[in-house]
């Protein structure tokens, strides 16, 4: 029997991200090995100590794994799939943020759970020029 061997593809701080890019691989017919999730999972803390959460894939699918990532966009896009663009630049490095920005909006989402969580806001921050809009 032959021994397969697997190569590292990323890292990751938390396991939540490598669980989606592994569905979008395993979608994709590419097996996907996780290493260091369960370490990471019951505490975080320690995923600088580990080295993250590492995605492996095996060594002949490599090539094509990495095709599959390049094609996921880093940042956030429309409804059509197409970078959101910032209005004040142009810049197409936008990311989605929370609007829980001090302890009293922390305290209301966890005293009143998912209720709050209804009417918290997100905005778009751009990270070329740091404007945020809806």
């Amino acid at each position: 029997m032959e021994e397969e061997t697997f190569t590292l593809l990323r890292r990751f701080q938390y396991s939540s991200e490598a669980i989606i890019y592994q569905g979008k691989l395993e979608s994709q017919g590419i097996e996907v090995f996780l290493r260091d999730n369960n370490i990471v999972d019951s505490n975080p803390l320690y995923s600088n100590a580990v080295g993250g959460v590492k995605l492996f894939v095996k060594t002949e699918d490599f090539d094509r794994a990495n095709e599959v990532l390049g094609e996921v966009s880093l940042y956030s896009v429309d409804d059509d799939n197409q970078p959101i663009k910032c209005p004040k630049c142009g810049a197409e490095q936008i990311d989605m943020e929370t609007s829980i920005k001090d302890w009293k909006t922390l305290w209301n989402v966890i005293w009143l759970g998912f209720l709050a969580l209804s009417f918290e806001k997100h905005k778009y921050k751009c990270q070329n020029c740091k404007f945020e809009f809806d």
